[in-house]
């Protein structure tokens, strides 16, 4: 997230938060907030060496819930996981707005981070009533629908106006839900209807793995809440062994070494990846059935551990166009791998579940990355917008195999393709390259908020100045 800090605070309440805040602005010190760290880059604060990163992990008690008014209220450092086994404990889901288990909820909606689906709002700021922020000077300010543009600043605000120390967010009655998949040859992606696959479905996407030509379709639905079913998807669980493996076949950054993971992993990700929650047995066969936030989300397996604390680090890329341009976006990656492989440099995935295409259903914020106006004629975002994510392993002594194949992509995306950077994955130059494609009469807006609310730069950011979002 950061280069060099002068100081990390672990806060301890929201009167903390506020009292830091204070203190540290007074001085003119600048100041940023991190939940989980879901960043990957060091856009996150300024480069300022003066800075002071104030943690709210701590500070995360769930303070109201009301299932018939449909809302629970929490504080900053919330996770998902902890606020989905709460609701769930109380017959109450958080819906489609959620992301990973061990993000926090104001963490990923300040980031503009989001699930899968075309069908219903999946961006986590879509799930915001109000929000309580500390801003600049440390005075507490409260923000919902009725605040106009310091409303629709602050749902993807990413960070820039201050610290999100409450939410109230929506909340819905628990469901069930099947997931099932199938393995599709990638051309039926490539040169099929791809919104009419997926807008359907309350959640819907494509693992792609390009080396053996295959996207890995998985769908969800909804079911009956008295259907059989306890099942429990984990994306990052890891054992020892199974890391240690993917290890010793990633860090030589060897193209033959990374065809063979591939190959094992698309193997592996056509099988299930649930468990049954309450034996801990593997499922082994789609469609499976659960409650909501454990067939969506999950989290970890007993026992095990997230990839990441193996060292199996990564670098990560995603962008966002409109749905519109979704068959020519995955035509043109296709075209640019197929050009390396005739060169004898064939692409392989090296995450554990290829290469993933997901969706979001437009949004009305200032930032989101599915947000409907565009700048150029003819930019149609009202249907939605396709992500490409991908994640690729970093080895530890080297550079990736063919290191500027990615940059090729990266260069080609973002010139050919009105391309929104997700704000968390990308690299300083892929947000250099990304801010001619965010709308500017919302940047514009965007800034007069962050102005009333930061007045003096406390909160500023690489990000806020690649984009463009603090010049004033």
């Amino acid at each position: 997230m950061c280069h060099d800090v002068s100081k990390v605070i672990d806060a301890t309440s929201v009167d903390h938060i506020q009292q830091l805040v204070k203190e540290y602005s007074q001085q003119g010190i600048p100041i940023r907030a991190t939940g989980s760290s879901h960043s990957w880059y060091d856009t996150g604060c300024t480069d300022d060496p003066r800075t002071v990163v104030i943690r709210t992990e701590a500070v995360n008690r769930i303070v109201d819930f009301n299932l018939e008014q449909g809302y629970v209220t929490f504080e900053a450092g919330a996770t998902f996981f902890q606020v989905a086994d709460y609701l769930h404990q109380r017959g109450a889901s958080l819906g489609y707005a959620l992301v990973n288990w061990n993000m926090t909820i104001a963490g990923a909606a300040a980031t503009g981070s989001h699930r899968m689906s075309l069908k219903n709002p999946t961006t986590v700021g879509q799930g915001i009533i109000s929000q309580d922020i500390v801003d600049g000077t440390g005075t507490l300010r409260t923000v919902d629908a009725s605040s106009g543009d310091d409303f629709k600043a602050s749902t993807t605000s990413l960070g820039l106006l201050g610290i999100v120390v409450r939410v109230k967010f929506k909340i819905y009655p628990d469901t069930k839900l099947w997931a099932n998949q199938k393995t599709l040859d990638e051309k039926e992606v490539l040169n099929g209807d791809i919104y009419k696959m997926i807008a359907p479905y309350e959640m819907a996407n494509f693992w792609w793995f390009p080396l053996n030509k295959k996207m890995i379709y998985r769908t969800y639905e909804l079911v009956p809440n008295d259907t059989p079913g306890d099942a429990f998807q984990s994306t990052f669980s890891s054992t020892l062994l199974t890391a240690a493996a993917g290890k010793l076949l990633l860090e030589p950054a060897s193209n033959l070494l990374n065809m063979a993971f591939e190959s094992i992993a698309f193997k592996r990700w056509e099988s299930p990846n649930f468990r049954n929650k309450t034996t801990n047995q593997d499922m082994k066969a789609f469609p499976v059935i659960g409650w909501n936030y454990d067939v969506l989300i999950g989290g970890l397996y007993p026992g095990e551990k997230p990839l990441w604390e193996y060292g199996l680090d990564g670098y990560t890329f995603e962008v966002a166009v409109p749905m519109t341009q979704s068959n020519r976006l995955l035509q043109r990656i296709r075209q640019l791998m197929d050009d390396e492989a005739r060169k004898l440099r064939p692409f392989a995935a090296t995450y554990v579940s290829g290469i993933n295409i997901k969706f979001a259903s437009p949004t009305d914020d200032f930032l989101s990355q599915a947000t409907v106006p565009g700048n150029s004629p003819g930019e149609d975002w009202s249907k939605g917008a396709i992500m490409f994510d991908m994640a690729s392993f970093r080895p530890r002594y080297f550079d990736r195999y063919n290191e500027p194949f990615y940059k090729r992509l990266y260069e080609v995306i973002m010139s050919e393709f009105t391309a929104r950077p997700h704000y968390t994955k990308c690299h300083r130059e892929v947000y250099k390259l990304g801010k001619p494609h965010l709308n500017q009469e919302y940047v514009k807006r965007f800034v007069q908020v962050k102005k009333k609310f930061d007045p003096n730069h406390i909160f500023d950011s690489v990000l806020g100045e690649l984009l463009g979002l603090q010049d004033y």
